[in-house]
């Protein structure tokens, strides 16, 4: 094991091996690669991106089959894409999910 904050290299072939072999130890390794990839990026980026894989574990929990979880999880990339280019050819107007809108009380001064 790494020191924390240590990149790790990613080996293909060994956790193809090990998802064939072991699947607890595989998914335990595949966890920890994910947390240390999100505890490296930017304090910023970090909660979206925990959100962002929680969202993914549950879509892989709720699937009936690893390939229907990769089809749900490349549909929600592809939605996600298409919102980022809408947004950006709406220049100046946020994609839709993220508009808010409120009605705005006045205030009186005491």
């Amino acid at each position: 094991m790494t020191k924390p904050g240590a990149k790790q290299r990613f080996d293909f072939e060994q956790m193809s091996e090990l998802a064939r072999t072991d699947p607890a130890s595989f998914e335990q390794m595949r966890s920890h690669l994910l947390d240390d990839c999100i505890a490296r990026s930017s304090a910023a980026h970090q909660v979206r991106l925990r959100r962002l894989q929680w969202r993914v574990d549950r879509l892989r929990e709720q699937a009936s089959n690893p390939l229907s979880a990769c089809v749900q999880i490349s549909d929600l990339m592809w939605t996600t894409f298409n919102q980022l280019g809408q947004a950006y050819h709406n220049t100046g107007n946020p994609p839709a999910a993220t508009r808010h809108s409120a009605k705005i009380l006045p205030l009186k001064p005491r």
